[in-house]
């Protein structure tokens, strides 16, 4: 019997495999947030309805295609995969199960900046989170780290850069940021949208309109643009003119939610003018690099998200509402689901509260939400 890791079911993902995974947490739970890749096959059956034996599914199973029994934590999923052996099929088990689905990133490489320099996304692939690394020169910036910490130090260790600089472009909801911890790490500086840091408990550098930072000694900087919407002091990047760091401000395949600090109505004027302003004295070339992905759909042939923003204003949906009062209703009328814990998750960001590991696992499950489709 196998392990299957969340690194060999990621490239499976990018690389549209098939795949047939029977999922044995509860039917409430796989239905809010599963694996998924464009050509995935699924079957849920709930673990203590196989406790009596694995017969009664074993028709349900194609025996063409390589088969993942996936779970919440992993036992489950190895007692399934175990009697599926005993009964004749070749059955792989999901290892960590989806915790480590939540947490496993995939850094991708999105292009190169002046004079070798170089821009890598971090693809949280069953979060839809997307974080970033540019590198220039041996040094590093970090934007909207997650609280893996150690894969985006080990990364830049590899790539022999030190990392000077941790930016997050707004006080994140939906998980819990790894900014501070890195710049206390590495001595590195920690930069925050004031307006989004009035309560914190740190020191932080503020980040502000017009704010340049160089990195390296290729000069490539990033341009911080003010542009509130999703959060009051939400902040987008641009990088070396090339790309849009847009933060939960813009998607690819949507818009962010204005309603996570409880002031949709307040907020939704600024979101609009964000995107329908600001970002529409933009160039058109740029390329837009979210902060997080919704469906799978999403995803380019290398594993990235990413498209220009022209094409963005030609075909998202949230960018082509011409009536002020439709936008506002979009916006601010049936939203999903808030995030998970999604309090918790501020204040452990503000560093009000301070959660074990295992806690912020808990407080993380769960799908992406910051969007508006």
């Amino acid at each position: 019997m196998k392990a299957m890791t969340a690194s060999e079911v990621t490239k499976k993902v990018i690389h549209n495999e098939e795949l047939f995974i029977l999922d044995v947490r509860n039917e409430t739970d796989f239905n809010d947030w599963k694996i998924e890749g464009k050509n995935f096959e699924y079957l849920n059956v709930p673990y203590f309805d196989l406790l009596d034996g694995v017969e009664p599914i074993l028709d349900k199973i194609p025996a063409d295609k390589e088969l993942l029994v996936v779970c919440a934590k992993e036992g489950s999923s190895v007692m399934v995969a175990e009697m599926l052996e005993e009964a004749g099929l070749d059955a792989s088990y999901f290892a960590g199960g989806m915790k480590s689905w939540s947490e496993h990133l995939e850094p991708v490489k999105v292009g190169d900046l002046k004079d070798g320099g170089e821009m890598y996304q971090f693809v949280r692939i069953g979060k839809g989170c997307l974080s970033y690394m540019v590198i220039s020169n041996g040094e590093a910036a970090i934007v909207d780290a997650t609280r893996m910490t150690d894969v985006f130090t080990d990364f830049a260790a590899e790539k022999n850069a030190e990392i000077k600089h941790v930016f997050d472009t707004h006080l994140h909801a939906d998980h819990i940021s790894g900014g501070r911890k890195i710049a206390e790490k590495t001595g590195a500086s920690y930069w925050l949208p004031p307006k989004d840091a009035e309560e914190v408990t740190f020191e932080y550098s503020r980040l502000e309109d017009g704010n340049e930072v160089m990195i390296g000694s290729t000069k490539i900087s990033i341009q911080a643009i003010y542009s509130p919407g999703h959060t009051i002091g939400s902040t987008s990047f641009v990088v070396d003119d090339q790309y849009l760091l847009s933060g939960d401000i813009l998607f690819i395949d949507s818009i962010g939610r204005p309603d996570l600090a409880g002031k949709a109505g307040d907020w939704a004027g600024d979101l609009r003018e964000t995107l329908y302003k600001r970002y529409k004295d933009l160039s058109g070339e740029l390329v837009v690099m979210p902060a997080h992905f919704m469906i799978i759909e999403e995803l380019n042939e290398d594993g990235s998200v990413s498209e220009k923003l022209g094409t963005l204003f030609a075909e998202n949906h949230g960018l082509n509402i011409v009536d002020e009062g439709e936008f506002r209703k979009l916006v601010s009328e049936n939203l999903p689901p808030q995030p998970n814990a999604y309090q918790e998750i501020r204040e452990t960001n503000m560093g009000k509260i301070s959660p074990d590991e295992e806690k912020q696992r808990e407080m993380e499950i769960g799908p992406n939400r910051c969007a508006v489709r």
